[in-house]
């Protein structure tokens, strides 16, 4: 059973409240670009998007996208790396649910300040290592707080058939991976990329 207990700012408010500085707006314009050559192979590298299940610390996941950064530099001649951090946590079985969810791991949920803990990691890591990230597209309806700050969006297998979930998909203006349903089916998965290619109104 839900509780109400109060309303979320919207996502306009949040995006006034935290915004994305200059720097990283541009950042972000240049990586998307990149990522979009790679990913209609015009640039031959290979897209990887690396790192852990969730992130629940910001601190953890600023120092991982920091390593991240200067392995880029490595291999960049070949790989274009997007640091994965992924704020909200499916779950199957109930549990922790995510740093959305749980800002402070431990101490109880607050969907708001989840909201701008994850919006603020996100642009910190844009700040500090100069790579953009990828997020799970696990809630639709806040991607709206996000849409800025983030080069790369995944619907993961939970979700894959799920049609707000493709449809939301269809709408956003950064790459979308659609992981194959928990069944394994290809079918189904073809069903979404389809659907997530589609216009809607």
């Amino acid at each position: 059973m839900f509780e109400r207990e109060f309303l979320l700012p919207t996502a306009e408010e949040i995006v006034r409240e935290i915004p994305l500085p200059a720097a990283v707006r541009a950042r972000k314009e240049e990586r998307d670009a990149l990522i979009r050559s790679v990913l209609a192979g015009k640039d031959g590298r290979l897209l990887a998007i690396v790192g852990p299940c969730s992130v629940h610390e910001a601190d953890a996941a600023l120092t991982f996208a920091e390593r991240l950064a200067r392995l880029n530099e490595r291999v960049r001649d070949k790989l274009v790396l997007i640091p994965r951090i992924y704020t909200a946590k499916p779950r199957s079985r109930g549990g922790y649910m995510g740093m959305l969810f749980c800002p402070v791991f431990g101490e109880g949920e607050n969907l708001a300040e989840g909201i701008r803990a994850a919006r603020r990691l996100h642009i910190s890591v844009a700040e500090k290592s100069g790579l953009t990230s990828a997020d799970e597209l696990l809630y639709p309806e806040l991607f709206p707080y996000f849409g800025d700050v983030l080069s790369y969006c995944t619907v993961g297998a939970r979700s894959s058939e799920n049609q707000a979930h493709r449809f939301a998909a269809s709408g956003l203006e950064i790459p979308v991976g659609i992981k194959n349903p928990m069944s394994g089916s290809l079918p189904a998965l073809a069903d979404s990329v389809r659907f997530a290619q589609s216009p809607h109104v």
